[in-house]
């Protein structure tokens, strides 16, 4: 039987967290959640009253937030952060004061309260452009990005941090995809599948560019797992979380097949594909091969299934307004809110 846990989420009312946070509840752990709570906090309204669930609206930044949020927590999954390079480079100050300059004392915050588990959400675009055919954890991160050398920069602060009784664990996401409570609309499989299912159009830059994509449910069960596991299994370790690399193109392929084939909204007739240049040409294939052997984890669902459960939540009603509604994309709810 899995050993129930006080576990920390920061960033618990975000993209994965939201979707989190309700699974961990119903496993038997107690959740506490420190956000800003930017995008609402209907994200956490199935669980909102639950007895098992502390909610601490604060800023990771303030070490008063940090240490209410951390007390008599056992375990600290660090989500919290500017999560992609738009809105990292919108403020690079704001974004490095919450991704790098808060890191180090959330992990002393962490030790102080008792904490003997931290695992941190690291990114897989820490490597940057890798000539080689699939990308390990056995090659050096070289970032591109502010947003990724930061990254990067915390996994090296963690594993200086980390010491006997103090188990750590560094996870490298492949870009999450699917339907989550706090719905994101700005990352690739579900920006496509908003353009197919609103526009009946979807716009392909470039197109050969290879990206590694994860189901949001598959992200979550590497967290579980995290949980679950006992500290010699992962102490100290990097693990990429991967499922699909597919092209940009085949992405684009697959949302085309699948939304043409549901009919949402009774759309009729072929969703347009329009193909143009573009300067980003990263192209990356994660590998995922060090996490299934080593904690028997893989992908359970594809991109598939991600564009059918978006379109399952556009019927429904879950999903409303995509194309006006800014808390859909993390820019420009941060430009509303004048986050500093």
């Amino acid at each position: 039987m899995t050993a129930l846990r006080n576990v920390l989420v920061t960033g618990g009312a975000g993209y994965v967290g939201s979707a989190l946070v309700p699974r961990l509840i119903e496993q038997g752990h107690t959740v506490t959640v420190l956000d800003l709570f930017l995008y609402g906090h209907e994200a956490l309204g199935s669980v909102h009253n639950h007895p098992r669930l502390v909610q601490v609206v604060g800023d990771l930044r303030y070490p008063a937030a940090v240490e209410k949020a951390v007390a008599g927590c056992d375990t600290v999954l660090h989500l919290a952060c500017i999560s992609n390079d738009p809105s990292y480079e919108l403020d690079p100050e704001l974004g490095k004061s919450i991704n790098y300059d808060a890191f180090r004392p959330l992990v002393r915050a962490a030790k102080r309260a008792g904490v003997t588990r931290f695992i941190y959400a690291s990114s897989s675009s820490v490597y940057g452009i890798k000539s080689e055919t699939d990308v390990t954890e056995d090659l050096i991160p070289e970032p591109l990005t502010d947003y990724s050398k930061y990254k990067a920069l915390c996994e090296d602060t963690l594993n200086e941090e980390r010491e006997p009784g103090f188990t750590t664990l560094t996870i490298r996401p492949a870009t999450v995809c699917g339907w989550s409570p706090r719905q994101r609309l700005d990352v690739i499989v579900n920006i496509l599948t908003n353009h197919a299912v609103v526009n009946r159009k979807i716009k392909v830059l470039g197109g050969a560019q290879l990206r590694p994509n994860i189901h949001i449910d598959d992200m979550c069960r590497v967290y579980e797992l995290a949980l679950s596991l006992p500290d010699e299994k992962i102490d100290g370790r990097v693990y990429n979380a991967g499922g699909d690399n597919e092209s940009v193109m085949d992405i684009a392929q697959i949302v085309k097949r699948v939304v043409e084939a549901d009919n949402v909204f009774g759309g009729a007739g072929k969703i347009e594909l329009v193909v143009e240049p573009t300067n980003d040409n990263r192209s990356y294939k994660v590998s995922s091969k060090k996490i299934r052997e080593e904690l028997g984890w893989e992908p359970t669902k594809t991109i598939e299934d991600a564009v059918r459960d978006l379109l399952a939540a556009f019927k429904d009603g879950r999903l409303r307004d995509t194309m006006a509604d800014e808390r859909y994309i993390n820019i420009k709810t941060m430009q509303a809110v004048k986050l500093k």
